[in-house]
């Protein structure tokens, strides 16, 4: 295990069930943001995201599982995801755990490549819980987004004494419309299962305030501790690939050398093909000049 820390985020490169048992107090987190392997395939630097059995999936996941519900304070967040086919028991397990106030849908775009002989998933459950539904945190001012009925038609409340406008803004619901991270995009970064930061920024604003902390045990772009940090948050970040890791190191603690490596992102193609392409131009005009 390796710890790295500044300015009160702190990055765990090691196995998450190990950290987490030693190195995390209980009853010390405010919200936790989980986006584990999802044991559909998917390859992580060599990891491959499959267990041998869906029961031995789910019994690594509820270890992980009982010990963040320790972690979190009594007035904490948490979020957690999986595949569609896994969420029903992970609801199942957490149900007599933790309150589970809502079920929310990340709706995205098709990326192309979808089912031709049944539905395709275009989506990804998560889910919101709170240890007590009598005190936690929930700054709706926050997130509020636009009310289209209201904003758009301009109808009237009658049922209010005198007559409304109804509202134009509102608390978002359980669905929500956020693109998966492109290749294309600024925030990009090279990993299979990047999630949006205008997701976590959501999530983030809602269920903590200024200073409260934020754990991510999967972290692997370590977008929530660089939503956490930009927001004005601590955040602590736990990721067994060492590779992710330096991602973390980079974008979190904005360390841009590890023992003599260069930590900067790789140019993509089309920033390449750019830079050759402006070359090319500039050394035409240089000739013809």
């Amino acid at each position: 295990m390796k710890i790295f820390e500044n300015n009160g985020h702190k990055i765990y490169q090691g196995d998450a069930i190990e950290i987490l048992q030693n190195n995390i107090e209980n009853n010390s987190v405010d919200l936790i943001f989980v986006d584990p392997p999802y044991n559909i395939g998917k390859n992580f630097n060599g990891r491959k995201d499959k267990w041998k059995s869906d029961e031995d999936y789910l019994n690594w996941c509820y270890q992980w599982i009982d010990l963040l519900l320790k972690k979190l304070k009594k007035t904490g967040s948490l979020y957690i995801m999986t595949s569609t086919q896994f969420i029903p028991h992970f609801d199942i397990y957490l149900r007599d755990k933790i309150e589970i106030l809502s079920r929310i849908v990340w709706s995205y775009d098709s990326s192309g490549v979808q089912a031709k002989n049944y539905y395709g998933s275009m989506y990804e459950p998560i889910l919101f819980c709170v240890k007590d539904r009598n005190n936690y945190t929930f700054n709706s001012d926050e997130i509020l987004v636009e009310a289209k009925t209201g904003s758009k038609r301009k109808l009237i409340d009658y049922r209010k004494n005198p007559p409304q406008p109804y509202n134009t803004k509102k608390v978002p619901g359980n669905v929500w419309n956020y693109p998966r991270v492109r290749y294309r995009m600024a925030e990009y970064e090279n990993h299979p299962t990047q999630k949006p930061i205008a997701l976590l920024e959501r999530i983030i604003k809602a269920s903590t305030n200024e200073g409260d902390i934020v754990l991510d045990p999967f972290s692997g772009t370590f977008t929530t501790s660089y939503v956490a940090k930009k927001l004005k948050r601590k955040s602590i970040g736990i990721e067994i690939d060492e590779d992710f890791s330096k991602i973390g190191i980079r974008r979190v603690l904005e360390q841009f050398k590890l023992n003599g490596e260069d930590l900067s992102p790789e140019p993509k193609t089309y920033q390449i093909k750019n830079t050759q392409q402006q070359t090319l131009f500039e050394t035409k005009q240089e000739y013809e000049a």
